[in-house]
Parts: structure tokens; sequence; C-alpha cells
């Protein structure tokens, strides 16, 4: 797919991993809708930072978790834009849930951010994408969570497992006309409550001995969005995380 002048929807679009993949879509020619539901300040700067590049952008609040949100999320969108053509589940949240502490309302919140939320923006757009003949879905799973799986981390793994069979179970659903895909990213952003021995430990745990960059995750994006023979498949950008 070629970049320029498309939309491209970003859920959690206005801090971290989610502002640097927005910019750089808009870098490649896209307009831009960026979510957000408590981050209204820096949604509004990321804004204003895209329209300085001469790309159009719109910010959103909306609970991505609840279907009624994401209805007027998509809308408002759809009013602006009269299309979606790349949709990044990318909203999440994450923080440590050791085994025996976990709440039911831990679990439930887990699930919704991180999972149902990918499936509701992916179920409204594909409604849109396949009355156009094409889009492309992308999820940010996370290649120790999802894939390894942390013990103090049980729900968050899990909502993460659970994006990437989402991602390829979408993948044969939505075929041939929509593309769906994952990105599993490695140690990226810590989280900022962690302490250097947590800093250390994570840099270790890669073969390259050094963290990535939220740049790593857009330019596998921008790989994602331009090719045209990859579908339910789950890359992850994790510097060996996953083999060391």
């Amino acid at each position: 797919m070629d970049i320029k002048n498309k939309v491209a929807l970003v859920t959690g679009g206005a801090k971290r991993v989610g502002r640097t993949i927005a910019l750089e879509l808009a870098e490649h020619g896209a307009n831009l809708v960026i979510n957000y539901n408590s981050s209204k300040k820096e949604a509004d700067e990321i804004v204003e930072l895209i329209r300085k590049t001469g790309r159009k952008a719109i910010a959103v609040k909306a609970d991505v978790s609840k279907a009624d949100e994401v209805a007027k999320l998509v809308d408002v969108a759809l009013n602006k834009f009269e299309r979606v053509d790349i949709l990044m589940n990318n909203a999440a949240i994450f923080f440590k849930t050791p085994f025996l502490e976990i709440t039911e309302e831990d679990w439930d919140l887990f699930m919704n951010v991180n999972l149902k939320s990918a499936f509701l923006c992916s179920q409204k757009v594909a409604k849109v994408m396949l009355e156009r003949g094409s889009g492309k879905i992308i999820n940010i799973a996370d290649a120790a969570g999802g894939i390894k799986g942390w013990k103090s981390y049980i729900p968050y793994s899990v909502s993460k497992a659970g994006l990437i069979m989402l991602t390829k179970t979408m993948a044969k659903a939505l075929a041939p006309n929509i593309h769906v895909n994952a990105i599993a990213p490695g140690p990226v952003l810590l989280p900022e409550n962690y302490s250097e021995k947590e800093k250390k430990r994570a840099i270790e745990s890669t073969l390259l001995k050094r963290l990535g960059s939220p740049e790593d995750i857009a330019k596998a994006v921008i790989f994602l969005v331009k090719s045209d023979y990859i579908t339910g498949e789950t890359i992850t950008v994790d510097g060996g995380n996953l083999i060391s």
C-alpha cells in the first residue's frame, strides 16, 4: 500500500510508541486520527506537529474498550476523512500483577483495554475497509509478554497472547482484501517505575545488549503497511530477546 494520502487511525496515539508511529506515518504522507482517552494535552500537541508537516490530523477522545465509544470514534474519522485505510491497535496498559494478588477487576481491565479494544476497533473499521476493497490492520503485541509470558504480569501476558491469536484469526476472516498483522516489541520504552536492576535485566535479556527505540517499532509499521504479501504474521522487534 502506498501510504501517501491514506488515513491512519492510531489508538493510544498521543504518547510513547503510539506517538512515534503516528509521526512516522505522517512523514510518509498519511493523514492521522489520533485517539486518546485521558492524554488530551499530548494528543493536541501531536496533532499540531503533524499539521506542521503538511498533513491533516485530528484528535478524538474515546475509551476504545467500549463499543459505543469506538463507534463514535470511527464515525468522527469518517466524517472528517471519509475513509480509514490503516488501523493501528496500539492502546494498552501495563503494570505488575503478582499472581496471588490479581483481582477480578485487574483481569477485566487488561482484557478490555489490551484485547477487547483491538477487536472492537477492528470490527468497526473492517466494515469500512471491506467496502473500499482494501485495508491494513496492525496490532501492537509484545514479544516477552505475549509469547514467552511473565509470571508477575499474567493478565498482561494473556491479553497480549490473545492479541496475537486475534491477529491470526482476523487475517483469515478478512482475507484477501484486508491484511492483518502484529508487531511484538521487546524492551523499548521501559516503565518509569522500573528499578535500575530491572532495567539492567531487560537490557541483558537481548542479544544486542541494548534497549530498542520507538522508531524501531515505527519502521516495522511502515514495512507492514507497504508490504502487500504479508498477513496473519507477528513480527518480533526485540533485539533477539526471544532467542537469548
